[in-house]
């Protein structure tokens, strides 16, 4: 293989200024990739785009966006087609918590915001950029859950809900694209030193968590023309690059 296998593809990459995604999108621009990463803090994506062009990304467009903006996803979906005519790669990446609480106290405003970050958003995001992959020779679609989601936690209830409506959306998706050259996984990373994690785990010894740096890398395959899983569920390991697929439920 290449050691620049993404050269001269197109990766779009969510949640690309912090954790798995910031991580992530340096791992495909270290192969070649020509980023678009979309995040909402310009100062992080502007940091990202330096240590990008260092590591050999074929360019690096920027997206500070707030993904809740379902028409900004349209309009993204078009700037792309007009500059580049297809899309080789999708990472969505990003993730919200929500408020651990009785399901009864949950705020409705929490309740909507949680399921649209992490379900209504991937969902707007396929509706945009579906076209785009269907262009590209060797399409590759990669989107973040959590396995523990699947279990009936207390006080889960949003993110829970949320992750389970994303893990049907793409179950559906990968049924659609079954017979096209798009390729689309779900994956699973062990718990990671993240923010989304500390909020969740005050005081958790973050030392004993997987970093996003480490993870990444593992993810990396499922983005690359060779891949040839499809929808299924990538549980990833803590301290091994050792993947055990699981087919989506």
């Amino acid at each position: 293989m290449s050691d620049k296998p993404l050269q001269d593809k197109v990766v779009l990459i969510t949640g690309a200024s912090r954790g798995l995604g910031r991580a992530l999108a340096l791992c495909c621009a270290e192969v070649g990739a020509t980023l678009v990463a979309v995040a909402q803090t310009v100062g992080a994506l502007e940091e990202l785009d330096d240590e990008a062009r260092r590591l050999g990304a074929g360019g690096c467009t920027l997206v500070p966006q707030d993904l809740c903006e379902g028409d900004a996803i349209d309009r993204l979906g078009a700037a792309l087609y007009q500059r580049f005519g297809r899309l080789d790669g999708l990472a969505v990446a990003h993730g919200a918590l929500g408020q651990l609480s009785p399901v009864g106290h949950i705020p409705p405003k929490i309740w909507e915001e949680t399921l649209q970050l992490n379900a209504t958003v991937p969902y707007r995001l396929l509706r945009s950029l579906d076209p785009l992959l269907r262009q590209a020779e060797a399409p590759r679609a990669l989107f973040i859950t959590d396995r523990a989601a699947g279990r009936d936690r207390a006080y889960w209830g949003a993110y829970n809900a949320s992750k389970r409506a994303l893990e049907a959306l793409i179950a559906s998706y990968a049924e659609e694209t079954a017979k096209t050259r798009i390729r689309v996984n779900l994956a699973a990373p062990p718990p990671m030193a993240t923010r989304l994690r500390a909020a969740a785990y005050p005081g958790e010894d973050a030392a004993k968590l997987a970093n996003p740096a480490t993870v990444a890398p593992q993810l990396l395959p499922l983005l690359l023309p060779t891949e040839s899983r499809h929808g299924l569920c990538v549980s990833i390991g803590h301290n091994s690059l050792s993947s055990c697929p699981q087919q989506i439920a």
